[in-house]
């Protein structure tokens, strides 16, 4: 029963959270990333302890719970083409990812009272020379503390006040 009543907390949380994302992303003005639609698929919510006292021979058959929040996934569509983020160019794929992680970044900022730290790994990489320089614009203006990584010093051209680390023979040092 306990775990039936705390992943049932868990379906309501991702769905408030989805919404109040979707919200901050249909605010948001064309520009340089897509714009991102969010939903919800697979596992809708109901009764989730009779749902896994119904199943509990079909999963024990199975290896595994086959009913549950975590049989739900989050789909995300590039509106502008009405296209599932899947059977975008991965350019298309990574500016969609971006605008999520921007709006994101806002919605916490919102509720905390505070920027959260970024981590973007080669957040620069498949992204052309506009959509970066409006990547690290959006970045700066937004205040902060983000950590971007990436192999190419070049893609960073652009980035305005920064601390430079290089990786080498195992440590970190100024670059």
């Amino acid at each position: 029963a306990q775990m039936a009543e705390h992943g049932a907390a868990i379906a309501e949380a991702r769905a408030v959270t989805v919404e109040a994302l979707g919200a901050v992303l249909a605010d948001q003005l064309e520009g340089p990333f897509a714009r991102a639609g969010l939903s919800l698929t697979g596992w809708t919510g109901g009764n989730l302890a009779g749902e896994l006292s119904r199943g509990r021979w079909r999963d024990a058959a199975a290896g595994r719970t086959l009913a549950g929040p975590h049989r739900s996934d989050l789909a995300v569509t590039h509106l502008a083409k009405n296209q599932p983020a899947g059977r975008c160019s991965t350019g298309e794929q990574k500016a969609l990812l971006l605008a999520i992680i921007l709006a994101h970044a806002d919605l916490v900022a919102a509720r905390a009272g505070r920027r959260p730290i970024l981590l973007l790994d080669e957040v620069a990489a498949h992204l052309d020379p506009l959509r970066r320089a409006a990547l690290f614009e959006r970045l700066e203006a937004g205040g902060g503390q983000v950590w971007m990584t990436g192999v190419e010093r070049a893609l960073f051209n652009g980035v305005g006040d920064a601390t430079w680390l290089a990786v080498r023979d195992g440590g970190i040092a100024p670059s």
